[in-house]
């Protein structure tokens, strides 16, 4: 108990203790914030006074500077305000010597063109005496040469123009000797080396075949009984039969070669199984009709051999095969289309284009005259339509329709076509034309020569190869006759199909007669 009295005493003696030492603390830390507070205020004052003395010293040197920048702004005004007014003083000077300049340039134009004024005035009275004294000199001249200005001039002009003619004459002459040499020697070279490796048979057929008998009672036995043996034939065949007073022989006539060979060869078999009545000739024309074709197809088949072409159509083939048996101006078709094909390809090796290409195009050429005399329309048009018809390469097709001047060859190898044509045609024993066209050939080429102006006579000679023109020497001079011959060489090869080439020789002769009295 006293022990708890005790604790409890003590704790109470402790918090009193803990009180007074807490209010004699309080006291002394107020008296010592009193004494900072007083210290606090001192250096407060002591600063304010510092920073107004400091602001009063910026406050004089800002004003100091402020009156330097002044001044020192003034000055600078000042002195560029010099130097402009001493630079618009330099302008001043400047653009009055520049007026006093133009001054003076006016005052020399002046004078100046006051003295044109002068020179121009003498200029035209020195014109007007030119112009006087050129009219005097004209008058003159025409009363010494007896000559008017018109005439005279017409006189230089005349002059004038017969050098210009004399000078084009020898030009043209000179030009052509050079072309006509290189182009002859070049192309006789490839022509004559195309002919001389190119050996065709001549060939001359006609539309009618003879078929010789082994005596002259077999013409009873053609004929038969009123004429049916012969009516059957005719009609099976299309073929006229000719049984005259030719001894062991009958005449086949027929425009379709074929039909001919048809009727021959029937003709012969019946001849030699010896039973001719109307169901033995229906059953020969069959066969022999067969054996055509079979020919036919041969023919076409060795023609491609012969000239090394190959890949064509089987009907384009049959077509070739037909030509065997269809001629032009005597000459054999066939035979014909494989020399032009054969020279075409000598061509081509020399010249350097495609020689498979130019024989194909050779031999296909013609290919329109196998169906010529059964469609309408030239053998050119049909063979187009046969080659485009065939898928033909466009060349050959160009090169068929071109061959004759239809239109314009568009490659190398449609010429070649056309010269290996040309050469195939007018090498002599190819072909012969009929008298009329053969004639009125010539007969043209004479009324072309004798319409130009100073011929006297011409005459075509050497088979229509050369026509030989006599001129009046008093119309035509040298120079004028070497451009007449040129003028008609141009308009015989504009107007007139013919083979090979025409020479054109003009011929002017001066005679001078006299009689001794």
């Amino acid at each position: 108990m006293k022990t708890v009295v005790i604790i409890v005493i003590a704790l109470v003696l402790l918090i009193i203790a803990c009180v007074i030492a807490y209010r004699v603390g309080y006291q002394n830390r107020q008296k010592a914030d009193e004494g900072k507070i007083g210290s606090a205020e001192q250096k407060a004052r002591d600063i304010i006074d510092e920073a107004l003395k400091t602001a009063e010293a910026k406050k004089r040197e800002g004003l100091l500077e402020v009156k330097e920048e002044s001044i020192r702004t003034r000055n600078e005004l000042e002195k560029e305000t010099k130097e402009r007014r001493a630079e618009l003083q330099r302008q001043e000077r400047r653009l009055q010597q520049k007026e006093e300049n133009v001054d003076k340039k006016t005052e020399a134009i002046e004078k100046r063109e006051a003295s044109y004024q002068q020179k121009e005035e003498a200029l035209a009275k020195q014109k007007a005496e030119i112009s006087r004294l050129n009219e005097q000199r004209v008058q003159e001249l025409e009363r010494i040469s007896g000559l008017t200005s018109e005439q005279a001039k017409e006189y230089l002009l005349k002059i004038v123009e017969d050098d210009v003619k004399h000078e084009t004459a020898v030009l043209i002459k000179e030009m052509d000797i050079k072309a006509r040499e290189e182009a002859n020697k070049k192309a006789k070279e490839y022509v004559v080396n195309a002919i001389q490796k190119c050996a065709a048979d001549h060939v001359a057929e006609t539309t009618i075949s003879v078929v010789p008998l082994p005596s002259d009672d077999m013409k009873g036995r053609i004929i038969g009984r009123e004429g049916r043996n012969i009516r059957t034939l005719e009609t099976m065949t299309g073929v006229d039969l000719i049984i005259d007073d030719t001894p062991e022989a009958v005449v086949l006539s027929a425009f379709d070669p074929v039909r001919r060979e048809v009727a021959r060869i029937a003709l012969e078999k019946l001849i030699v199984d010896g039973r001719i009545h109307p169901a033995r000739i229906e059953e020969m024309v069959e066969k022999a009709k067969k054996e055509v074709e079979n020919t036919i197809r041969e023919e076409g088949e060795a023609a491609t051999l012969e000239t090394g072409v190959h890949g064509i159509h089987p009907e384009l083939i049959k077509l070739l095969g037909r030509m065997k048996y269809r001629t032009s101006y005597g000459q054999n078709a066939l035979k014909h289309s494989i020399e032009v094909s054969l020279l075409c390809g000598l061509l081509a090796s020399e010249i350097g284009v495609d020689v498979r290409l130019a024989k194909r195009a050779g031999l296909l050429h013609d290919i329109g005259k196998s169906v010529d005399h059964e469609k309408e329309g030239s053998h050119v048009q049909l063979g187009v339509e046969l080659c485009r018809k065939y898928k033909e390469n466009a060349v050959v097709i160009n090169a068929v329709e071109a061959h004759h001047g239809d239109v314009e060859p568009q490659s190398l190898i449609a010429c070649i076509v056309q010269a290996a044509d040309t050469i195939s045609a007018a090498r002599p024993g190819a072909r012969r034309e009929t008298l009329d066209a053969y004639t009125n050939r010539l007969k043209q080429l004479e009324d072309i020569t004798n319409s130009y102006k100073g011929v006297d006579k011409s005459f075509a000679i050497q088979a229509g190869r050369e026509v030989r023109i006599m001129v009046v020497p008093e119309q035509v001079s040298d120079d004028d006759m070497v451009l007449m011959a040129r003028d008609i060489s141009k308009q015989i090869e504009n107007e007139m199909n013919y083979p090979g080439q025409i020479k054109v020789n003009v011929i002017r002769e001066s005679r001078v007669t006299d009689y001794a009295k």
